[in-house]
This record gives structure tokens, C-alpha cells and sequence, in this order.
């Protein structure tokens, strides 16, 4: 857990490497869910050559699974990396889970989370809507919406 000083410190918005990371990890999804497959919880963290590791949770519930996500982060920021994996010490990570937001109207709609975050930055989440799960070229999406500030896992 970070503290507030740290906090304060933090850069705001995102490198164009967490940007590329993070729109590669919601264009799997998206791809996935096109494709009608079940999207799991989803992360992807890299470290500071460029090298990416990709774990799915799927054996518990979504809460489980995202806190599980969360603490893999954790657990590879304190471990320095991970060599089976071929990632060393992460700086920035991203994790995407399907789940359902409120539109305008409050009711809720299918939508592609993603939480993101780097070390020294804010860590931020954003959703897209989808819908037409499995039907291909029939599969539609909306351009990723800010959903507000997270607590920084790195």
C-alpha cells in the first residue's frame, strides 16, 4: 500500500507504453468476446525492457479472480519479476474482466473492464460497452470511457 506522500507524487495520465499495453490487453478481449469465448480475468505486466507475462484467474468467483489479478501484481513487483515467465521487475500492468456498467439511463450494459497502472504514475480504470457477444462481424463495442482513479498496485 502506498502512502499519501507517495501518492501525491504520482504522475497523472498514462505513458504510450501502458497505452499500447493496455489497448493490445482490451483488443484480446474484444477479440475474444467477438469470437463468443469467455473473456477471464485478464493481466499483463511488463517491465522496464519491454518484456510482457500474461496470466488468466478463472478458478473462483470475479471478485476472487480480480483480487487474485491485483495480487499477482503485488507479488511480482516483491518478488522482482518472474524468470519462468521471462519478466523481470514490473512498471506497469494492466488487467481487463467482463463485467456490467450503468449507462446514462442507470441500466446496466455488458462492458470490458481495464484496470492499468505504472509505477511512479496514477493507476486509472476505464470500460467499453459491447454487445453481440459471438456473432463476429455482428460484435460492436464502444471506445473506452474513464471510470475514475484506482489505488496504485506498484
Amino acid at each position: 500500500m502506498s502512502s499519501k506522500r507517495e501518492d501525491e507524487t504520482r504522475a497523472d495520465g498514462i505513458s504510450p507504453e501502458l497505452d499500447r499495453l493496455s489497448a493490445a490487453l482490451m483488443g484480446d478481449a474484444l477479440d475474444l468476446l467477438a469470437a463468443g469465448e469467455d473473456v477471464n480475468v485478464l493481466l499483463v505486466a511488463s517491465d522496464a525492457k519491454g518484456n510482457v507475462a500474461s496470466f488468466s484467474f478463472s478458478d473462483d468467483g470475479i471478485e476472487e479472480c480480480l483480487e487474485g489479478a491485483r495480487d499477482k501484481v503485488r507479488e511480482l513487483a516483491k518478488a522482482k519479476g518472474d524468470a519462468e515467465s521471462g519478466v523481470g521487475e514490473p512498471v506497469r500492468y494492466a488487467i481487463t474482466y467482463v463485467g456490467a456498467v450503468a449507462d446514462e439511463s442507470g441500466t446496466y450494459q455488458d462492458a470490458l473492464l481495464l484496470e492499468f497502472g505504472e509505477k511512479g504514475y496514477r493507476s486509472y480504470s476505464a470500460y467499453s460497452y459491447f454487445k453481440g457477444k459471438g456473432t463476429g462481424e455482428g460484435f460492436a463495442w464502444t471506445d473506452p470511457a474513464p471510470a475514475g482513479e484506482l489505488e496504485p498496485l506498484l
